[in-house]
């Protein structure tokens, strides 16, 4: 009788291209996740913000970040209300003047230092939120994921949870 050589479900050019299609899908994912989590530095000696007509200097080591749009209904007069256990820093895409209140710091900015802003921390939406702490005198470090925030009267549950 004759030895029949069959060909086996199971080859090594099946086992190889699993493999390196398991290695790419891999890759990507650690790309992925690399680029989006890389955080942002903000030296406000270089990016100028205002208080009213008086230059920002940051004082605390760590600040909440909200960028917001003045345009939405009532969104100052929530910002001014809130109370946080950090101070905020809230941020006009329409840089409207607004009287700073007990925990919140409302800040304006030209508009080409205020797209700058909106490129490098890649804002899409508003209002979205982050977190900043001190690395030296100036010069802070994004501390969180930016988030979009559906409902301003919801940040302190918000704030509390993460």
């Amino acid at each position: 009788m004759a030895k029949r050589k069959g060909k086996s479900l199971f080859s090594l050019s099946t086992l190889l291209a699993s493999f390196f299609g398991a290695a790419m899908v891999a890759a990507s994912f650690a790309y992925f996740n690399y680029k989006f989590s890389e955080y942002k530095f903000i030296d406000f000696k270089e990016w100028t913000f205002y208080e009213k007509n008086d230059l920002f200097i940051p004082k605390e080591e760590k600040y909440i970040v909200v960028f917001y749009s003045s345009r939405q209904k009532e969104t100052m007069q929530l910002l001014a209300d809130i109370n946080l256990t950090l101070p905020v820093l809230a941020i006009d895409y329409y840089n409207r003047v607004r009287t700073n209140s007990k925990n919140t710091t409302f800040l304006r900015s030209g508009t080409k230092n205020s797209l700058s802003f909106i490129q490098r921390f890649n804002i899409y939406e508003s209002p979205s939120i982050f977190f900043i702490k001190r690395v030296k005198e100036t010069l802070y470090k994004q501390d969180s994921m930016i988030r979009k925030l559906d409902n301003l009267k919801e940040l302190s549950q918000k704030i509390n949870s993460l």
